[in-house]
């Protein structure tokens, strides 16, 4: 009887926790799109919509970008979560340090998209700090989770599989980063491509890192 309430205790205090998490996340993303606002006309043509559409547009991209990092780490954490059978004290800070890394997203995204300037260096770095932050927790909790000395998984995978995953939690900030050091060399915009490396590190991460054949 013990055993069935601790076991139901710990799951109604995972459930709390990936509830809180997942609200938070839902938070930021509602958050990121209020920055957009619908601009005022001084004279109603299509021609003065378009030309504040455009300048909307790096507001726009950005919100975009945000949206979908957001939403790859959404995924990444429903899935981790979704193997863990129990929680520590240093997974739950982790996971509150790692939400209020999300949660400083809308922030991070609004001041890169307002001064989205060549020669302005600061917000995107600033934008560029927040998310390789929001990928080294990931990372830590993805470690965490894995280490079979925790006892938060009741089985634990392969090492190739776990191998993996640590390298598609430290995506984001090695690509982002990568953009960043391009920028800075070379050009700004072309720096600012790196999400489309994405597609290319998650193949390079799956062909790598291929489950043991028996």
């Amino acid at each position: 009887m013990d055993t069935f309430s601790d076991k139901s205790k710990r799951e109604f205090q995972l459930e709390r926790m990936i509830l809180f998490s997942d609200a938070v996340f839902a938070i930021a993303i509602t958050l990121l799109v209020i920055e957009i606002k619908v601009p005022h006309l001084e004279v109603q043509s299509d021609q003065a919509v378009i030309q504040e559409l455009l300048h909307l547009l790096p507001k726009i991209l950005g919100f975009i970008t945000s949206f979908f990092v957001i939403g790859i780490y959404w995924t990444v954490h429903h899935r981790i979560f979704g193997t863990v059978i129990n929680y520590n004290a240093k997974l739950l800070w982790l996971n509150l340090l790692f939400l209020l890394s999300i949660a400083l997203m809308p922030f991070s995204t609004a001041l890169y998209s307002e001064f989205y300037m060549p020669h302005l260096i600061v917000p995107y770095l600033f934008y560029t700090v927040n998310i390789s932050l929001i990928g080294v927790l990931n990372y830590t909790i993805v470690k965490h989770i894995n280490n079979p000395k925790n006892q938060l998984k009741e089985e634990y995978e392969e090492p190739n599989l776990v191998k993996a995953a640590y390298a598609r939690a430290l995506m984001m900030p090695i690509i982002f980063i990568i953009g960043l050091i391009v920028g800075l060399l070379t050009f700004p915009a072309l720096g600012r491509l790196c999400p489309v490396l994405i597609p290319v590190y998650l193949t390079l991460v799956n062909k790598w890192f291929r489950p043991a054949r028996n």
